[in-house]
């Protein structure tokens, strides 16, 4: 996973809770990727999980994430393709979540303002920036460990890299 990612915006409003994101009647149903992707924002969005392209990035109000603390609202996002999620704010379980499971979440509350449906976005991890058109939007960067995590796909594949490698 790079750095950098490039992608296409789906902007959703405030609150955006687990059972949205994946909803819980899938819970202890559906444990393939694949088939969590399928899921994913279909209470909110149907049309997501049917149009959503590997890089795209989700842009949301504040509390993104807010409700039960189930990975699978993390994996199933992760599993469709998406890059990251920017936010105003998000719930500190869902935080963690989509950080173990190698999901950049990143709070940037400037870009929710302006970025719309559709608009295409750039996003540097390491320098902390998210760019769509000429517009620039700073964000704290990752720490490096946090970007490392990310980058190797989640903490498990980054644990097993550190022990590997005896860094």
């Amino acid at each position: 996973m790079s750095k950098e990612k490039k992608g296409k915006v789906w902007k959703y409003g405030d609150d955006i809770n687990t059972d949205v994101i994946f909803p819980g009647r899938y819970t202890y149903k559906l444990m393939e990727p694949a088939e969590m992707a399928s899921h994913a924002m279909e209470d909110l969005d149907p049309a997501f999980a049917k149009s959503v392209q590997p890089g795209d990035v989700i842009v949301a109000g504040k509390n993104f994430g807010c409700g039960s603390s189930r990975e699978q609202a993390a994996a199933c996002l992760k599993h469709a393709g998406i890059q990251a999620v920017v936010a105003k704010s998000f719930a500190r379980i869902y935080f963690r979540n989509a950080i173990n499971l190698g999901l950049a979440v990143l709070q940037c509350p400037e870009a929710v303002e302006v970025l719309k449906t559709g608009d295409e976005i750039e996003i540097d991890l390491a320098a902390g920036k998210i760019v769509s058109g000429s517009r620039v939007f700073n964000f704290f960067p990752l720490p490096e460990s946090v970007l490392g995590i990310v980058e190797a796909g989640g903490l498990i594949e980054y644990t097993k890299k550190k022990l590997t490698s005896g860094s």
